[in-house]
């Protein structure tokens, strides 16, 4: 089974900026949909950003202008820059990937992220 794998979470204080990464761990044809998401406690898991094969973005909200969703179509990896974080940025932040031809969904392992002085 192919896993997504995240990275670049970790610490920063308020107004800094961070960058997530996350690459498959194999071959993932046929994949329409890519998104980042986030789970703070006692939170449920909300849409941050997305990106289709069209290009198409879609951001929350309350990130707009402060987030970034880009792609390589060809590696299939998906990074998510962030800036100007705030505290209530602070939750675990997964990747999502939707391939068309099966319908088969994957989600990364989640990576941490804490914005606190």
């Amino acid at each position: 089974q192919v896993q997504l794998v995240e990275s670049g979470g970790g610490l920063v204080q308020p107004g800094g900026s961070l960058r997530l990464s996350c690459a498959p761990s194999g071959n993932i044809p046929n994949i329409y949909y890519m998104g980042w998401y986030r789970q703070a406690p006692g939170k449920e898991r909300e849409l941050v950003a997305s990106i289709r094969d069209s290009g198409i973005t879609d951001y929350a909200d309350s990130l707009k202008g402060r987030v970034a969703i880009s792609r390589d179509s060809v590696k299939n990896t998906l990074v998510l820059q962030m800036n100007k974080l705030e505290p209530d940025d602070t939750a675990v932040y997964y990747c999502y990937y939707r391939e068309w031809s099966r319908g088969q969904e994957f989600w990364g392992q989640g990576t941490q992220v804490t914005v606190s002085s």
